[in-house]
């Protein structure tokens, strides 16, 4: 045999996985254009309502220059076929709204049709120099020849050592020709534009294992211990024997060296900083300066879901109780002794007349509390302080603390106009006595001005000095009232008519 029925069997698998599915669909385009035009850059997440209006305006759009959609129906139905597709992930926000992310396969089908519009070949020096560094290292680390690796520690050494003295010494420095650095830089992009779908692999993983334990416990078939330590086992398989799991647990360790991030941090500004950087765009410089806060996003996006994960855990071993299933379980077996007794002398279709809820208790009151001599003592005396407290206001220093006094105001408006020694009410309100040159006086004098019909509002202001009941002074801007024939006759017929404390 040659082997092609196995080798079939496994192709089709592969082809039969969500990532090919949507390469080989014949309205690829249209999804693909979505999620690329929807979660493009930094946005991981859309809002459930805000993606379904905004495929619907898509739909719209490519039906109106005549696009070949097929059966394609409403935005929410088409989200919800690539969900079930697993190209769409839904969940539940930290507001408590549904949204929308990418799954591993979809981000890996966006890849590979970005890379393949790419012009520029990734095979390359610097490619074949980074397998080539990578294969020697490892093959240092699994050599079990002691000599053999103390031998190539030797070289490196000597190597480094030759290049450091050289420098060292004042030789011309090599520079990097921008052919190289541009070969380098698209090696380096194209190795971290795995790391966000070997991330979503491990948090889909995570989540797989979320949803088999809710469905374990809601059953009920395996006790708690069971469950627990299957997701012990679990765990350490997820982060252990996948290549995502190993990936995570690389970047985890990256994070937690401060060192290592800074060196890297300082590495990519030191490669963005180098002239072939100039044809690069400023999103690509960007993204690339990224790296580290891609990483840290991935690592959050997966501990937040193992922490959901472990909340599903203590909350279901701290609610359930054991004694309910102990004295459920035994009140079973005493029934099914009971039915097993019955069955034996009762006759064909024999039926017991069986109450699906108790009878209510005819219990007219049913004290709560017991008496409780406490609650009928006094409460103790109140301690008398009136020998602290301050001494009472007089009525002038009560009058002082009041509303404005709008008949003197009044008065002393039509008084400074006869006299000729104010053209405007700031005028006039700057010689009052100090009794009217309160802050409140100003409201009661433009009451007194709205009073007259001569409250239009102005642009040009004036300076009024008010002076506090205890001693402070303060100035405010009020609009522009001048002091005419007209206003005052009308503010002192006001006067006549009695109305001095009418409001307006």
């Amino acid at each position: 045999m040659s082997g092609i029925e196995g080798e079939v069997a496994r192709i089709r698998e592969i082809l039969d996985k969500p990532t090919l599915r949507l390469l080989d669909r014949k309205y690829a385009p249209l999804a693909l254009a979505v999620f690329n035009a929807l979660f493009g850059g930094d946005r991981e997440r859309v809002k459930a309502d805000r993606l379904h209006s905004q495929v619907d305006a898509y739909l719209g759009e490519l039906r109106a220059v005549g696009e070949d959609l097929g059966a394609a129906a409403s935005g929410r139905a088409q989200c919800v076929l690539w969900m079930n597709h697993k190209w769409l992930f839904r969940s539940v926000g930290e507001d408590g709204e549904e949204e929308y992310s990418l799954t591993s396969h979809t981000l890996e089908a966006l890849k590979l049709t970005n890379s393949l519009a790419k012009d520029r070949a990734l095979i390359s020096e610097s490619r074949i120099a980074t397998i080539l560094d990578t294969v020697r290292a490892w093959a240092t680390e699994a050599n079990p020849d002691r000599q053999a690796r103390i031998d190539r520690l030797d070289e490196q050494i000597a190597a480094l050592t030759a290049q450091r003295d050289e420098l060292a010494s004042g030789a011309e420095m090599a520079v990097m020709d921008e052919d190289r650095m541009l070969d380098g830089y698209a090696n380096l992009t194209d190795l971290i534009s795995q790391l966000p779908s070997d991330f979503k692999r491990v948090e889909e993983s995570v989540g797989e294992m979320h949803r088999q334990i809710i469905n374990d416990f809601r059953s009920e078939v395996r006790n708690v211990g069971e469950v627990l330590d299957e997701y012990l086992l679990r765990t350490d398989k997820l982060m252990g024997a996948t290549p995502e799991g190993r990936a995570f647990e690389g970047a985890f360790e990256l994070l937690r060296d401060d060192a290592l991030l800074l060196g890297l941090r300082t590495d990519l500004q030191t490669i963005v900083e180098h002239p072939f950087a100039a044809v690069l765009a400023t999103a690509e410089q960007r993204e690339f300066l990224g790296t580290v806060a891609l990483i840290r996003k991935g690592i959050r996006d997966v501990l937040d879901r193992r922490m959901k994960l472990t909340t599903t855990l203590r909350e279901h071993i701290v609610n359930h109780d054991a004694l309910r299933d102990r004295e459920l379980d035994d009140l079973l077996r005493r029934v099914g002794r009971s039915l097993g007794t019955w069955m034996e002398t009762a006759p064909r279709r024999a039926a017991v007349p069986v109450d699906l809820t108790p009878d209510e208790l005819d219990i007219s009151y049913l004290k709560a509390n017991f008496y409780d001599p406490a609650a009928d003592v006094a409460p103790p005396a109140l301690e008398d302080t009136s020998a602290g407290a301050p001494a009472p206001l007089d009525l002038e220093q009560i009058r002082k603390q009041g509303g404005p006094l709008l008949q003197e105001m009044r008065n002393a408006v039509v008084e400074s106009y006869a006299a000729g020694t104010a053209l405007t009410a700031g005028e006039m309100f700057n010689t009052l006595p100090e009794h009217l040159r309160r802050p409140v006086e100003i409201l009661g004098l433009l009451q007194i001005f709205a009073q007259a019909g001569s409250a239009e509002t102005r642009t040009q202001t004036e300076s009024f000095f008010t002076i506090r009941p205890d001693g402070t002074t303060r100035e405010f801007l009020v609009p522009l009232l001048e002091l005419t024939a007209e206003n005052v006759a009308a503010i002192a017929a006001y006067n006549e008519r009695g109305s001095d404390e009418q409001q307006p």
